[in-house]
């Protein structure tokens, strides 16, 4: 089974929608997914990951299904130095979440009280809930840190979705703690991440991420990736640092 994870196209948040080269992206994509046998089709209720599966739906002449859970993860922080304002959970300056050993185990992220007080740890199992009720739909179970292959498949499923969510659901996926993932990795507006099942025993199913964040659907066309999600790349060169 290979499951797409597709970030929405570049993002206006103002209105939930999509910018004119968000528009662009998602036609590329559509371009690209539509040439892919996909068995479902999922998406966030959010406007900006609709917009982004219009496109591939329309070509391919399918619907998708809607599902809460797929919406931007929502469980914003007291970030330390803040000054009140709440944040993002993968928005904490490096230097800060870093110095946090509990982070890094699985185990014990979500102890942390600036966590605790947002109620991330809940959000976090709803999230991953309804991942899992999901894949039990097309056969794998949940057990412990893998899955039970009850009617393995090579299906392909689509879920149109967020970075914040995506991370998250890989994290489960991969039972590793989010909190690296969510601030060292970043997926461009329009990319696709791709994790597939590998069945070494029969009845027995891990999960393999074999691309994370692709976007060569825009550099086919010559459109470069959108800079959203990014900081910085050298301070004071002009781009948001914070």
């Amino acid at each position: 089974m290979k499951l797409l994870f597709i970030r929405h196209g570049d993002p206006d948040y103002e209105h939930d929608t999509l910018t004119e080269k968000g528009r662009r992206e998602a036609d590329y994509l559509a371009e690209r997914l539509s040439g892919l046998d996909i068995a479902a089709f999922y998406v966030s209720p959010l406007g900006r990951a609709r917009d982004t599966a219009a496109p591939t739906l329309a070509r391919m002449g399918r619907e998708a299904e809607t599902l809460d859970w797929l919406r931007e993860f929502h469980a914003p922080i007291l970030r330390p130095d803040a000054g009140g304002q709440r944040r993002v959970p993968w928005d904490w300056l490096p230097q800060d979440w870093t110095a946090v050993d509990s982070f890094y185990r699985p185990d014990r992220w979500y102890r942390h009280p600036v966590l605790e007080e947002a109620h991330v740890k809940e959000e976090y199992d709803r999230v991953t809930g309804g991942l899992d009720a999901l894949l039990a739909r097309h056969g794998y179970v949940r057990e412990g840190r893998l899955y039970r292959a009850e009617r393995p498949s090579r299906d392909t499923v689509a879920l149109f979705c967020h970075f914040g969510v995506e991370t998250v659901l890989l994290s489960h996926l991969l039972s590793v703690s989010p909190m690296p993932l969510l601030h060292g990795l970043c997926a461009a507006p329009s990319s696709v991440t791709t994790a597939v099942t590998e069945e070494r025993r029969e009845g027995i199913a891990a999960f393999r991420v074999s691309a994370f964040g692709d976007v060569s659907h825009l550099y086919a066309h010559g459109e470069p990736p959108a800079f959203s999600a990014r900081f910085c790349e050298m301070f004071g060169d002009g781009d948001r640092c914070d």
